[in-house]
């Protein structure tokens, strides 16, 4: 495991957009979010193919590699915080420079499409990455909450997770620990398998799902192909997310549908990550633990900054 060092105030963040185009009112919206965190104290620093849309529906895989490798390899840059989610992320992952970024571990953020980006990162190189707000949405919330939860993670080195008080419902009990993986589902559930794959052994997962993207059925289907290939027979706990489709049917229910009593692994439920406004930061390639039995069921129990 390799620990990124933390941010201070002064220092380089390098943006990229590795999934969708940064075009028309996005164009605004990532300059605004620069401006809110340079006027936090930090250097902002856009990546050479920052507004490319060179195929038309986003910059080609080999741009986007050479920003994110470029910034890794950029000794100004402290932090690479990804501009936005969106579908095609994953066409990057062959043009990676995994060596480099070893050599050059620094924090980098991202959620949704950035699922796939992250993990493999992780899988890849034993770096430390983390699930949390995009660029874009620090100028898009209503609120500053996921961008002060960023600075917290990041700056202070906090392992708090969420506010105080939350609500955790306990789906299935139980005490466990492991590294944590995870992010967007279907993403997730991409990376099971053929060359660009992670491993979930003795980790625990965390899940998330926009509903007005992935109906119920496009939920099972995904998890049903996660069980056929043996994850939940891996994982040793679950860590369910945001999930909001109009037939209010909950991800945590069709996580029971899929799994039935076969897998009795801890399966815990919050609503402080995900496509919501109020989203934690959380490291992938950390140990958590999980104790049903507390009031606030899941803890960073690990150093994922330094």
């Amino acid at each position: 495991m390799i620990i990124p060092n933390k941010l201070k105030i002064g220092d380089t963040i390098g943006v990229v957009a590795p999934s969708n185009p940064i075009i028309g009112e996005n164009i605004e919206e990532l300059e605004k979010a620069k401006k809110i965190v340079e006027k936090s104290g930090f250097k902002v620093k856009l990546s050479k193919h920052i507004y490319s849309n060179t195929l038309g529906y986003s910059s080609t895989p080999q741009e986007k590699a050479e920003d994110m490798n470029e910034m890794f390899q950029d000794k100004e840059i402290k932090m690479i915080w990804c501009a936005k989610g969106g579908n095609n992320s994953s066409t990057i992952l062959a043009y990676l420079d995994y060596e480099k970024i070893k050599q050059n571990p620094k924090i980098l953020c991202g959620y949704s499409d950035i699922t796939s980006i992250t993990n493999i990162i992780t899988a890849k190189t034993g770096l430390v990455t983390f699930s949390g707000t995009n660029f874009k949405t620090i100028a898009t919330d209503e609120t500053n909450y996921s961008y002060q939860e960023a600075i917290r993670r990041f700056v202070k080195g906090s392992l708090e997770i969420g506010k105080d008080g939350e609500e955790y419902k306990t789906i299935q009990s139980g005490k466990t620990e492991g590294e944590l993986i995870g992010g967007n589902l279907s993403l997730i559930y991409n990376l099971v398998s053929g060359k660009y794959q992670i491993d979930f052994k003795d980790k625990i997962l965390f899940i998330e799902e926009l509903g007005y993207e992935s109906n119920p059925a496009m939920v099972s289907h995904c998890l049903t192909y996660m069980k056929q290939n043996g994850v939940f027979q891996q994982i040793k706990g679950m860590w369910i997310g945001n999930y909001q489709h109009e037939t209010n049917i909950s991800l945590e229910q069709i996580v029971i549908d899929v799994l039935g009593k076969e897998n009795p692994i801890p399966i815990i439920k919050s609503n402080n990550f995900g496509h919501i406004e109020t989203k934690t930061v959380i490291p992938i390639g950390t140990k958590a633990k999980i104790d049903t039995n507390q009031r606030q069921k899941i803890k960073l129990i690990e150093q994922c900054v330094k």
